[in-house]
């Protein structure tokens, strides 16, 4: 008797998200192959050599919650090198630079008469900020938007110096325009359940499991890259670069999905397109084409200016982990910057005492000049001036933002949309931005069941 042909899997892009993908296929006993039209893997998790330490150039960190990319970085035996960020971020004002407060979720302080809010907000930006408390109770948390909320319970002061600092730069975006469950899930609840703003962080945070918020692994997060490479090509993944698929072809008859590339067309039972949005709706056109007709937003660019400075000064760590620049602040055209040397263990660990690695963020793709980075870098971290010994940069392009108002749109369709057998999307636009939304979605794409028709050959 034959044995069963193989389910054909094809994964379309090698980001975190594909990579994901891949192997949860794979795991399942999927015949994979994996297209990427780039040169490498990895996507927005990158790194370079600065000054002969290799460093990330896109994500250094993973949020905790939920436990995906725990979970996985375990599975991929690199669960010993995990470590907490040592110390904490401050908020450069228009006024002065001061520690973040230590007890809020998304810059939202819990206690807001704490000693740490106070130096933030003012007594009276404190004072105001305490309104929460004595406001009507909230029946029901219905609220659409974080901005309105915080403005409406705990005032201008603290949306500005805290909660806009923060959501800028992790999400890229206004809390204005940020929809509340999407970057603070649960929080809508929790204010039913407290009645107060402050009492739904305090009560988030106390089930939210102990330790830091985010983590990081030591040697870089690229490593997880290399980890889900290794494992793929080890379980006999097909991993093609420089492969750019044209189209996507679902069966209207329910047999196997057509993969289109320059070089051959491959035939699939399951196709998880793990491509940039514009990419992906490109190749959704055949399949949901009234996705494909939805707008999208311009594109976002971010700059990250990695510094390699020799200086004494940084060792006690004048301003923490780094610093994020709140409205008004002026003469400094950064974001943040993310003392890295400070921030973590192993790559404290790597260097000369006096050598310190510094990365600082920009909106935008134009071209940061030496004397602008390292002025940026001095004021930041309040120091006079700040020689280079070395410097990198990377610039990311996001054809569509997570949390745009375009993408958001075309996630709700896509959600209502009922997609081929076998056909699923996966990627930070649909699910979310960050590691934490990136890895579990891929894994929800990645693990519906197969679809019933016979496999194909290419």
């Amino acid at each position: 008797m034959d044995a069963p042909a193989l389910m054909r899997a094809v994964v379309i892009g090698g980001g975190v998200a594909g990579l994901v993908a891949a192997r949860r296929l794979v795991l399942g006993g999927a015949d994979v192959v994996l297209l990427e039209a780039a040169d490498r893997l990895g996507g927005r998790v990158a790194a370079t050599e600065l000054g002969g330490v290799v460093l990330d150039t896109g994500a250094e960190s993973f949020a905790v919650r939920g436990g995906a990319v725990r979970a996985l970085v375990d599975r991929l035996g690199l669960g010993a090198d995990v470590q907490d960020p040592a110390g904490s971020a401050w908020v450069a004002l228009p006024d002065r630079t001061v520690p973040l407060p230590s007890a809020g979720l998304l810059g939202i302080p819990s206690s807001p008469l704490a000693t740490d809010v106070i130096r933030v907000l003012g007594a009276g930006g404190a004072a105001r900020a305490y309104v929460d408390r004595l406001l009507p109770v909230l029946g029901v948390g219905r609220y659409d938007r974080l901005g309105p909320l915080v403005r409406r319970r705990m005032g201008d002061r603290v949306l500005d110096r805290l909660v806009a600092p923060v959501v800028g730069n992790v999400y890229g975006a206004d809390p204005d325009e940020v929809p509340l469950d999407a970057v603070a899930p649960g929080l809508n609840a929790a204010l039913t359940r407290a009645g107060t703003l402050s009492g739904a962080v305090l009560e988030l945070r106390a089930a939210a499991p102990p330790g830091a918020a985010a983590q990081g692994i030591a040697g870089g997060v690229h490593r997880l890259v290399t980890a889900l490479t290794d494992g793929l090509r080890a379980a006999g993944v097909d991993l093609r670069l420089g492969s750019r698929v044209i189209g996507v072809h679902p069966d209207p008859l329910g047999g196997p999905i057509t993969v289109v590339t320059a070089e051959e067309d491959l035939q699939a039972d399951r196709v998880v397109v793990a491509a940039d949005g514009a990419t992906a709706l490109e190749l959704l056109a055949d399949a949901a084409p009234a996705l494909a007709a939805l707008p999208l937003p311009a594109p976002a660019r971010t700059r990250a200016v990695l510094l390699q400075v020799p200086d004494r000064r940084l060792d006690a760590a004048p301003r923490g982990t780094g610093v994020l620049r709140a409205a008004g602040r002026e003469g400094v055209r950064a974001t943040a910057i993310t003392h890295l040397t400070a921030k973590w263990p192993w790559l404290r660990d790597r260097v000369e005492p006096g050598t310190h690695y510094l990365r600082l963020s920009y909106r935008g793709g134009d071209e940061v000049p030496d004397g602008v980075a390292a002025a940026d870098a001095a004021a930041l971290l309040g120091v006079d001036r700040i020689a280079v010994a070395a410097r990198a940069d990377a610039v990311w392009t996001d054809s569509a933002p997570a949390l745009a108002p375009e993408t958001l749109a075309v996630r709700s369709a896509l959600a209502r949309t009922a997609l081929p057998a076998g056909l699923t999307v996966a990627g930070s636009w649909v699910a979310g931005t960050g590691l934490a939304s990136v890895v579990a979605g891929a894994e929800r794409a990645a693990s519906l069941e197969a679809p019933d028709h016979p496999s194909g050959s290419s």
